[in-house]
């Protein structure tokens, strides 16, 4: 099989393989949250198994969940969108497949910013599409609007946006966001924005949606959102993401999910719908929480003069440039030298190259 199996789950179990032999693993590789998740999904799910109506739902979702994502959808993104525009699946990747599955056919193509998550590609080419790689090349790690403009062919069908971005931390610019809303809506392409740590940015910094750069309605405007539980509310577990889109855009990937998954867990989808409608104080007191680690994590970075760094403007992780000790030939590269730091400090890490960065190493 030419699927490529996700290098961070891997790496996740390799670690909890070693941590079953009963070895300290440092574990600076997982792509989760230390934070439980709230009260009010724990309750909401506790609820919904209790009464023992676990059914099938709608494909789409449970209307009382998608009324929470309306409603979240109007307060983080000023927006209105209708039931219609709304389909919740199993996670954030999941949705992310639905999109890529339904817009895509072979040979068609999508453009991916490095760095990148390390599933974009994958999914692209299992549905038969060509992921186009934009790599700044100011060594970087926001490609310009020039370079992504110029990888937009006749065959291009979206460009994927992750700001703040996995595994780099970097926040896009405003006036980036907007150039690209104005491109995909005026050469008919899609962009589509993983949102799922949009809340996630430090040091007072307040990133514009994408949907204010358009004054296009739901039904006709280019920009579709991604986003999910997992990683605000420490629900990686749950598995629910979901897509706003345009009505015709959710009903094939309705028709996509109805022949695989079916529907989501009503269990997981109740907790969801607690965690959006609950107190939202938990999401402010995690992003203060890993902004204080940042600072931490840059401390220590900036006491090894061969690492060099660009400070993280939020998510979780940081991407930092450890090319000196692939020279040195402690490692010929990020993959060796990922796997040294393992066998002999048991510390995980993820090599840069699964995210299109050579050299780095995701923490």
């Amino acid at each position: 099989c030419s699927i490529a199996e996700s290098p961070t789950l891997r790496l996740n179990e390799e670690a909890r393989l070693l941590r079953e032999r009963g070895e300290p693993v440092i574990h600076l590789g997982i792509g989760e949250p230390k934070n439980k998740a709230p009260i009010t999904a724990i309750l909401s799910s506790a609820a919904k198994l209790s009464s023992g109506d676990v059914k099938y739902t709608p494909t789409d979702g449970l209307p009382s969940l998608k009324k929470a994502i309306i409603r979240y959808t109007e307060d983080n993104y000023n927006r209105i969108v209708s039931p219609y525009n709304v389909i919740v699946s199993e996670g954030a990747k999941q949705s992310l497949f639905n999109i890529i599955f339904t817009l895509c056919n072979p040979q068609d193509e999508i453009i991916v910013l490095a760095p990148y998550w390390v599933s974009y590609p994958e999914i692209i080419r299992m549905v038969g599409g060509i992921p186009v790689i934009v790599t700044p090349e100011d060594g970087g790690f926001v490609p310009s609007f020039e370079e992504i403009e110029r990888a937009v062919s006749s065959y291009t069908k979206a460009i994927i946006v992750n700001s703040p971005n996995n595994p780099s931390g970097a926040v896009y610019p405003d006036e980036l966001i907007a150039e690209l809303v104005e491109l995909c809506e005026s050469k008919g392409i899609y962009l589509i924005c993983d949102d799922i740590y949009h809340k996630l940015v430090f040091d007072g910094r307040v990133p514009a949606p994408a949907y204010k750069f358009t004054n296009k309605d739901a039904e006709n405007t280019k920009v579709i959102v991604v986003n999910g539980v997992a990683k605000l509310y420490g629900m990686t577990g749950f598995r629910i993401g979901w897509v706003v889109a345009n009505r015709k855009m959710v009903e094939v990937m309705i028709n996509v999910q109805s022949q695989t998954t079916t529907c989501v867990s009503p269990v997981m989808q109740a907790a969801a719908e607690g965690a959006l409608t609950g107190m939202q104080s938990v999401v402010e007191s995690l992003r203060l929480s890993i902004q204080n680690n940042r600072d931490v994590l840059m401390q220590e970075l900036h006491s090894f003069t061969d690492v060099h760094c660009v400070k993280p403007g939020g998510t979780f992780y940081a991407l930092p440039d450890f090319r000196a000790y692939v020279r040195k030939s402690v490692a010929k590269d990020s993959v060796e030298l990922s796997n040294f730091l393992l066998k002999r400090t048991l510390v995980v890490t993820v090599p840069g190259r699964e995210f299109g960065m050579e050299g780095h190493l995701r923490l």
